[in-house]
């Protein structure tokens, strides 16, 4: 079979009861169709997110993922994993941190048919204790939430990530992407003068919030376009198109200088640690 997943049975809620589950996990960020003319969100201050977004970049995901794994790392309210499903992905996990979150995705998928995608709470720092890899990642909207962004692409590439991945953050800054030197000199040529590369707007920059950002203190991180693309080559993924301003379709790569050892130190987190 080909094309869309079968969906099992939805849960038998009325319109009614169904709102009052809604009402009951409150507040939600993904506005999600549950059906019965119910929505997770229906006043969402972005409107029909994240689906109005989706729609931007959906067609650079595969019509048909037949058989294929995915792990949605920090899948809030599982809109992707169902959006992977509807693709007729096979084994799908979404993973967050918040039980809230999770509790909202169960009864998102068990409402639309998709009982057999399986939440587990679990942060991206602990991805391998998973002890697999997925054929694709779903890493949508978290690194500029983490105290180390970098740290956390690592883990991913060294544990978690088989084929592809999509990536979005929040950028601020410059869209140009300087082309730097492969190894950069510590001072203009007959000077003591640094390089004027890390003035460039195209220059790779990641702008760290202090404070808050659009009234939340989890918003850490806002790199620049030419930061998000370094900092997943950094990671051992290759950038296969960019289908919006904040959106990377990226596959799994070599990582950078790995001959000469581990790019960072952590602890392995693998099955049984």
């Amino acid at each position: 079979m080909s094309g869309l997943s079968l969906a099992s049975a939805p849960l038998d809620l009325s319109g009614d009861c169904l709102r009052e589950r809604v009402a009951e996990l409150a507040p939600w960020f993904q506005n999600i169709d549950l059906g019965n003319g119910v929505r997770t969100a229906p006043d969402h201050f972005l409107g029909n997110y994240p689906a109005f977004k989706f729609d931007r970049f959906k067609h650079a995901l595969p019509d048909d993922l037949e058989g294929r794994s995915v792990l949605d790392i920090g899948c809030n309210a599982g809109f992707y994993s169902l959006e992977m499903k509807k693709r007729g992905a096979g084994r799908v996990v979404g993973i967050d941190s918040d039980e809230r979150y999770l509790a909202q995705a169960r009864l998102a998928a068990d409402t639309l048919g998709y009982g057999d995608v399986e939440y587990r709470q679990l942060s991206v720092y602990d991805v391998g204790a998973l002890g697999e890899r997925f054929d694709w990642v779903i890493f949508m909207g978290v690194l500029y939430h983490l105290r180390h962004p970098l740290l956390a692409l690592d883990l991913i590439r060294e544990h978690v990530a088989g084929g592809h991945m999509l990536f979005q953050t929040m950028q601020r800054g410059s869209e140009d992407v300087l082309d730097a030197p492969d190894n950069h000199p510590f001072h203009k040529p007959g000077t003591f003068d640094p390089p004027e590369y890390f003035d460039d707007p195209g220059y790779p920059r990641m702008h760290f919030i202090e404070k808050e950002y659009a009234d939340d203190w989890t918003n850490w991180w806002a790199p620049n376009t030419a930061c998000s693309r370094a900092m997943l080559r950094a990671a051992g993924f290759a950038v296969e198109s960019q289908p919006e301003a904040e959106v990377y379709l990226c596959r799994v790569t070599d990582v950078p200088y790995s001959e000469y050892g581990p790019a960072a130190v952590y602890p392995a987190r693998g099955a049984g640690a």
